[in-house]
């Protein structure tokens, strides 16, 4: 959507209301092209596994009784989440969206969807190309129903009627659009396991990064976010998510889309400045250090032995 509607990030392409949905079709093809390449060239002899990684925040409902509310936080993940996993798990877009993405196309006078259609075939050949699923998430919303009329120019955000709100009261440690809302993980893990049949799920990115050039390296709040993160994750696991592993973003600063070197997601601080690039641990180094050498929270009697 950044890269093929709004053009904010590479290739910079502002195809409204069609770009992001056409990309998206050939990554979904690609992708199944190549898990099927890999099934049957190499399994047999290499036993992998092929997956696809998928980046999704979750929506909660802002009145969880009002069903109006219920239906735009639903609407919310489909077309995060279930734009891509719908297809590789069920064999075809999320319901949702084809309605609502045909219906707008419709009112613009358009002969088709600006969604595109899978034929009978690619849903076969593309339904079950995964063997596990990894998941990126950072952030929760609150999602409420917003009507957006008719309108002459058509995007992937009004296509899906909905608003996006925060709490103010959530810890906002990075940058504008990532809040600390934990229990919002637990909810996406469990939807993943209801709506998909309990994939294998590999946590591929969480973390945060700093507002601040934290030169003193004092990052509590990165500690609190993957504690609190990590907490949910476990909460997940006893609820029969099939978590298998977990990797923090990131272990350095790095390159982060349009935002270069500002956003400093790392457990070590790098000196971009210095032709060199030292690297220099900040105070979430140890803590995760534990976390690692206990394979998860350890436990006081193990420590103390």
């Amino acid at each position: 959507e950044k890269g093929y509607e709004t053009g904010e990030h590479a290739p910079g392409l502002k195809l409204g209301g069609c770009g992001a949905y056409k990309a998206a079709h050939h990554i979904i093809k690609a992708h199944a092209k190549v898990w099927h390449s890999y099934n049957s060239t190499w399994r047999s002899e290499q036993q992998g596994m092929v997956g696809i990684s998928l980046t999704s925040g979750w929506g909660e409902p802002v009145d969880p009784h009002n069903q109006t509310d219920r239906d735009a936080a639903e609407r919310y993940i489909q077309f995060h989440l279930g734009w891509f996993a719908n297809p590789i798990y069920r064999g075809d877009y999320p319901e949702v969206m084809k309605n609502y993405v045909g219906r707008k196309s419709a009112q613009q006078g358009l002969g088709i969807s600006r969604l595109p259609t899978f034929s009978v075939q690619e849903k076969t050949y593309i339904k079950g190309t995964s063997d596990f699923l990894g998941i990126g998430h950072f952030t929760t919303r609150y999602i409420l129903h917003k009507s957006f009329p008719f309108l002459q120019v058509s995007s992937y955000h009004t296509d899906r009627d909905l608003a996006e709100l925060v709490d103010p009261k959530w810890p906002a440690p990075g940058p504008k659009w990532l809040y600390s809302v934990p229990w919002g993980f637990r909810r996406l893990l469990n939807f993943v396991k209801t709506q998909y049949g309990n994939p294998l799920v590999y946590v591929t990115e969480n973390g945060v990064s700093e507002k601040v050039q934290c030169t003193q390296l004092c990052d509590e709040w990165r500690i609190e976010y993957l504690k609190g993160y990590l907490n949910e994750i476990l909460k997940a696991l006893n609820d029969g998510v099939n978590v298998k592993g977990y990797t923090a973003w990131s272990l350095l600063d790095k390159f982060e889309w349009n935002k270069g070197f500002s956003e400093r997601f790392g457990f070590y601080h790098i000196d971009f400045k210095n032709k060199n690039k030292p690297r220099y641990p900040k105070a979430s180094v140890d803590y995760y250090k534990n976390i690692i050498n206990a394979n998860g929270f350890p436990n006081p009697r193990e420590v103390m032995s």
